[in-house]
């Protein structure tokens, strides 16, 4: 996999660059309406990883994090939920913060789109479709 710093400068990433894959077949989640597409920023020891993430309105699913991500709500809201049911709703320009070691239920009533960093190498399932 190439990372977005393979050499010294500015990198401009336009929107709709990566070709997002469909998370309902990744996932094996029936009805879920969701995409996803991530990049390697680099590969040193201290691993970083940029992507884009959407969903609209379907089913819930979930997610464990083992590393420390944000989101930034880009368009609509993206809600979740936590082990106890507590519901966060992120609305454009709120950012989402989440630990690692944390399960995190995405609501079927998310309707947005957000871009994502997490501080662990990117997951070679996610890498823009072809």
């Amino acid at each position: 996999m190439t990372t977005l710093t393979t050499k010294p400068g500015i990198t401009l990433i336009k929107s709709g660059s990566f070709k997002l894959n469909d998370l309902s077949k990744l996932l094996e989640v029936e009805g879920l309406k969701s995409d996803m597409a991530e990049v390697a920023v680099t590969t040193n020891s201290n691993a970083l990883t940029i992507g884009h993430f959407t969903m609209a309105p379907g089913v819930e699913f979930e997610y464990f994090y083992d590393s420390v991500e944000y989101k930034v709500i880009t368009k609509g809201k993206i809600v979740v939920r936590d082990e106890a049911g507590t519901k966060y709703v992120a609305e454009v320009g709120d950012v989402i913060l989440f630990s690692p070691d944390v399960k995190v239920i995405f609501d079927a009533e998310s309707d947005g789109e957000a871009i994502y960093t997490a501080h662990r190498a990117a997951a070679a399932d996610f890498a823009p479709a072809q």
